[in-house]
């Protein structure tokens, strides 16, 4: 890294989160903790200056030594920054027809255009790409809760990339193969850490500190003149190739082509080559389907078809944990109490509150294979598999 881009890490690592922090507090202590015009202006105004003065030679300087990962994690530290803005807003795209931080903007959009994402912080920026400095990796605040969460997103992205991994290798071996079986066993097991990882953080996750003082460094904000929507926990390409590998969704759904389209530059530039590969493969579901009229009775199918019908369920059980748990708990029920006018932002994707549950319901129930009259799931193709193996 260039000697600017060490001193904007250096400074992201340290004062910025201590300014967050404290800022965090002020907020916290007041009766509408989402009010918070009018606290800590002074800190909000050292938070821009520090980091406008930093940012100003990386601008200059441009694409980090074209090293892809100096280059984003320059632009991770650059998007945190941006993100604090707008969380303390110091910006706000509905009030703003361009950013009004223009060296932020510049750079942003000069190392993703050379990278190929989108030119903002994305989860991979804080969970699989954000380096630890004795112990400690980078977040927005030194608030136990912050450090929580973006533990327990890491772990469970790693169980949900040792799932899609495994499942990714059985295409070339075919489902009736042995070593099927043994790539399904693992990517059950990797579903069930998703599973415990995210029990584990529903029962210690403090609710209000979330929903106040966490998930608002996640609110879109503005690059040059484009609108970007917050990072999301499920921008890597595993999750979704257990979803179209197991045939659970389909590449073909408007609706989930929709989300694939979207998602795609927020993601690592391996990760959008792996998805492009995963499109062009046969769901294993139809596999089985396939050969289930001549095979039902054969050992290799017992065995593996019960197996592959195991990890359907893992990941209908990991989708129904983020709805019914997650959003239910930290973003709807908190939402009843707050004031309406602190409404119109409060998701990270950016559409209305009603309308991201109804996307995430839409989701959760193709991951289920739930059965729906509105929407075709694969429901009764499982059924078909559960009665071929004699249930």
């Amino acid at each position: 890294m260039s000697v600017a881009a060490t001193n904007f890490d250096r400074w992201i690592r340290s004062s910025f989160v201590e300014m967050n922090t404290a800022l965090e507090d002020l907020y916290f202590e007041r009766d509408d903790p989402a009010q918070i015009e009018g606290r800590g202006d002074q800190i909000k105004a050292e938070l821009l200056s520090e980091g406008q003065s930093l940012i100003a030679p990386l601008a200059a300087e441009g694409n980090t030594e074209k090293q892809f990962d100096a280059a984003f994690d320059v632009l991770g530290n650059l998007g945190l920054f941006l993100a604090a803005l707008r969380r303390h807003e110091l910006t706000n795209p509905d009030r703003e027809t361009e950013s009004p931080y223009r060296d932020c903007s510049a750079l942003g959009m000069h190392i993703a255009a050379s990278i190929g994402v989108a030119p903002r912080f994305a989860t991979a920026h804080l969970t699989t790409h954000n380096r630890a400095i004795n112990g400690v990796q980078k977040s927005f605040t030194s608030l136990h809760d912050e450090r929580l969460f973006l533990n327990y997103n890491l772990y469970g992205i790693l169980g949900y990339k040792r799932a899609g991994a495994a499942l990714m290798r059985i295409p070339p071996i075919g489902v009736s193969a042995p070593g099927a079986a043994l790539l399904l066993e693992e990517a059950g097991a990797a579903l069930e850490q998703v599973t415990r990882s995210n029990k584990t953080l529903f029962d210690n996750l403090d609710v209000a500190r979330f929903f106040f003082c966490i998930r608002p460094y996640y609110k879109p904000y503005r690059v040059g003149k484009d609108v970007y929507r917050g990072a999301n926990a499920g921008d890597f390409a595993e999750i979704n190739q257990i979803d179209l590998l197991l045939g659970l969704c389909r590449g073909n759904d408007p609706h989930y082509a929709q989300i694939l389209e979207e998602k795609i530059l927020f993601m690592m530039p391996e990760d959008q080559q792996s998805l492009r590969k995963c499109l062009g493969m046969r769901p294993l579901l139809d596999e089985f389907l396939a050969l289930a009229p001549g095979s039902a009775g054969e050992p290799w199918f017992q065995k593996n078809c019960k197996l592959f019908l195991d990890v359907c369920e893992a990941h209908g059980r990991t989708a129904s944990q983020h709805q019914n748990m997650l959003v239910r708990k930290y973003i709807e029920k908190p939402a009843d109490n707050v004031n309406d006018r602190h409404l119109k932002q409060i998701t990270a994707s950016g559409p209305p509150l009603p309308e991201l549950i109804a996307s995430l319901q839409h989701l959760r129930d193709l991951r289920m294979a739930a059965p729906r009259d509105d929407i075709e799931t694969a429901h009764w193709k499982l059924a078909a598999l559960r009665d071929a193996l004699g249930k």
